[in-house]
């Protein structure tokens, strides 16, 4: 047993890497786009009086310029969501004049017939817009073709029973984990998402080899089991997490193959793989059936997915 002042017991510290991803600033806090924002603002008010000194005091045009100063500062340096405010409000203006109903039409949506009367189209208002998928389609191996934003190839992960550990083993979790976050060398993702589990097909088996056990108190037992989980699916509404693993490898220069993207991005997925495996995390490349039964349950969230073995802490 340990003391309250063993140090293994204290918390462990790890380094982790920066986001990557930050812009630079260029001058000072500033990043290239707020400091272009800013200048052009100071232009603007700068030159509004110029123009207009000779019949504006200098109060009543800092009283007028303030506020819009103010809001373009705002919009600069803001920030929602963990993006830029100039952003968010360009994606908001972008969301509210898109077509919220949309179709799966890779040819268009087809005018409605001429034999529909006036008044009726009126109602049903403007016609769906075509669905633009973001992915063009999963290549054999399983890897997501994203088309002018690269490749990217998905691996599900294993999970860890972090808290159930000693202290030492927690730490040598903790210094796996890092090691591989500092070994990234594009964009990566970590997603845990929510499904619900469909448990019929595990009662099924229950029930089918119930007959082949060696004692009939362990077929009771079985039945008596299948029985349970069939009334827990009945009652309950079952959930379960899955994590998943995205490498991205941006588009490839022209020069380049274009399934170079592809490779480099499944290349990824294994070196996550070796790199994790001292972590206790088992890294699986999902295949192009699998890739494409995760995209087609991500558009239909009432999609059941069958329950499997689930390594520790993933239940």
């Amino acid at each position: 047993m340990t003391g309250p002042d063993d140090p293994t017991d204290a918390p462990y510290a790890t380094r982790i890497p920066a986001d990557i991803s930050r812009p630079d600033r260029i001058l000072g806090p500033f990043t290239a786009r707020q400091s272009a924002i800013l200048a052009a603002a100071a232009v603007v008010v700068y030159g509004g009086w110029w123009a207009t000194r000779p019949f504006i005091a200098p109060l009543a045009y800092a009283a007028l310029v303030i506020p819009i100063a103010g809001a373009v500062a705002a919009l600069a340096l803001g920030r929602r969501e963990g993006i830029g405010l100039d952003r968010f409000l360009a994606a908001a203006l972008r969301q509210a004049r898109t077509r919220k109903r949309r179709v799966h039409a890779p040819e268009g949506v087809p005018p409605l017939p001429g034999i529909v009367p006036a008044r009726w189209a009126k109602s049903a208002g403007p016609p769906p817009a075509p669905m633009r998928m973001p992915c063009d389609g999963v290549t054999q191996g399983g890897v997501f073709d994203l088309g002018s934003d690269g490749k990217a190839a998905v691996a599900q992960c294993s999970t860890v029973n972090f808290e159930l550990r000693s202290a030492a083993e927690q730490q040598g979790l903790s210094a796996a984990f890092a090691r591989w976050l500092n070994s990234l060398t594009g964009p990566t993702q970590l997603l845990v998402r929510c499904h619900r589990i469909d448990l019929a097909p595990l009662v099924d088996n229950l029930q089918h080899h119930a007959a082949a056990l060696p004692h009939p108190a362990l077929e009771r037992t079985a039945r008596d089991h299948a029985d349970f989980l069939a009334d827990l699916a009945l009652s309950r509404d079952l959930l379960g997490r899955q994590t998943l693993l995205i490498a991205r490898e941006e588009t490839p220069g022209r020069d380049l193959r274009r399934d170079t993207g592809e490779g480099r991005a499944l290349q990824r997925l294994e070196e996550a793989a070796r790199a994790l495996a001292p972590a206790e995390i088992t890294v699986t490349p999902l295949d192009s059936r699998r890739s494409a039964e995760l995209v087609s349950a991500a558009c239909n969230p009432d999609t059941l997915t069958q329950i499997d073995d689930r390594t520790e802490g993933g239940l």
